[in-house]
């Protein structure tokens, strides 16, 4: 504990701690509602705090090529990597808003994705727009997207890559100053979009009766598209199944979290990831939920969670795709598994 202690008072000092060892301090705890975790996560397994003091951390991509995790702390507008040999460094600053502060409470970039050419995709919230850009070599930002119908977007809150190419991405208010009610909002809808392949080309409105949409994961056959609504009246995962051409078909609710006791303020379904056995890991009341499939049609089953003690924004498999890492508030986080999930990126 005093390790963690110190970590926590070089932070207000000095802002993220550059962790630069190996041996890293524990975190919160492993909540087993069900035998099915163990296959998932060993008995004695434990959460690692791997950084801390940052503003609000979202995003997690794990960089396959570089090995290295980016994260985007939303509030600062900075974008992090960490690395084991390395610790945490300055990414990109400035990132996600480039006109005159103060603008919102987050005008940071929020979700990333890599697509197949090893390039990063994000989601800015102050910019209302998805940008692309190299992770390596020469060369900025470039406007993927940034209105649907000559209306300017929300804010882009989450993005995912899907394997053939084309992009999704959420679009709620979280990111405009005054939010819904914005003067500065024009459009109507809080949707999902769809960019072609190679994401160059308009926008396709994919959905549009979710409240407040928030997080995406893909199954890890690109056939289902989960998206979490981060609506306290009523928290639920849908399920789209992904049809010929990148449209999706009739929505399903996935997992029901509104019965589930709320231990902090703010606990909604947010970010989330699929595994290679069908289990989904989404932040939501409680943690980051683990929940298993439970048939053709059928609800998820919930079967444990991650509890760091702070809310839980999302999760990226990093390393060989079997390390969780997690985007816990002002904590960065991981924990080692028995499952795997897909890195994105290059193949």
């Amino acid at each position: 504990m005093r390790l963690l202690f110190a970590c926590i008072a070089g932070s207000l000092l000095a802002g993220p701690v550059l962790a630069q060892s190996t041996q890293f301090t524990t975190i919160g705890t492993v909540v087993r509602l069900d035998p099915q975790l163990d296959k998932l996560i060993a008995p004695g397994t434990a959460i690692e705090l791997i950084g801390s003091g940052f503003g609000h951390l979202e995003g997690p991509v794990w960089a396959r090529d570089s090995s290295y995790l980016l994260v985007n702390d939303t509030k600062a507008q900075i974008t992090y990597s960490w690395s084991p040999t390395k610790g945490t460094a300055k990414f990109l600053e400035h990132t996600g808003y480039t006109g005159r502060l103060p603008y919102s409470e987050e005008p940071g970039t929020n979700g990333m994705s890599i697509d197949p050419q090893g390039r990063l995709v994000m989601a800015e919230h102050g910019d209302r727009r998805i940008a692309r850009m190299p992770l390596v070599g020469h060369g900025g930002k470039e406007t993927l997207s940034d209105r649907y119908q000559n209306k300017r977007y929300n804010s882009p809150n989450d993005v995912i890559v899907h394997p053939d190419g084309s992009i999704y991405f959420t679009d709620p208010t979280y990111g405009l100053p005054r939010k819904d009610s914005d003067p500065a909002r024009e459009q109507p809808v809080k949707g999902v979009y769809r960019l072609p392949v190679g994401g160059n080309g308009a926008a396709t409105l994919l959905i549009r009766d979710l409240t407040y949409p928030n997080g995406l994961a893909l199954a890890m056959d690109g056939k289902t598209l989960f998206v979490s609504q981060s609506d306290s009246t009523k928290p639920v995962i849908m399920a789209y199944p992904v049809l010929a051409g990148g449209a999706l078909g009739k929505g399903r609710v996935y997992f029901d979290m509104s019965k589930l006791p709320r231990l902090r303020y703010k606990e909604v379904p947010d970010g989330l990831k699929a595994d290679q056995a069908g289990n989904l890991w989404a932040s939501g009341p409680g943690g980051l939920l683990i929940i298993a499939p439970a048939g053709a049609g059928q609800p998820g089953k919930l079967i444990g969670l991650l509890d760091t003690g702070e809310v839980i924004a999302n999760c990226a498999w990093g390393d060989n795709g079997s390390t969780l890492y997690i985007t816990s508030g002002t904590y960065l986080c991981r924990i080692k598994t028995s499952t795997k999930g897909r890195i994105q990126g290059k193949p």
